[in-house]
């Protein structure tokens, strides 16, 4: 799945999806989708990216507690 970096606007690839949708991980792996050689993969929040719209990600993939917290 490919998302967007919010503070530099890169596309970054996700490369363990379960991750992504486990809202008890806060930090992912993701692989930069910029330039011609693809890049070593980093480790992300997931706090700092957003769909490839600017939309923002769901709170139910960033808060476990999503449900309870006012």
């Amino acid at each position: 799945m490919l998302l967007r970096e919010q503070n530099s606007g890169d596309l970054v690839e996700v490369i363990h999806e379960p991750d992504l949708l486990n809202p008890f991980v806060q930090q992912i792996q993701v692989q930069y989708q910029c330039g011609q050689d693809l890049a070593d993969p980093e480790v992300c929040d997931k706090s700092a990216l957003a769909f490839p719209s600017g939309e923002t990600l769901p709170q139910c993939w960033l808060n476990g507690h999503y449900r309870t917290s006012p």
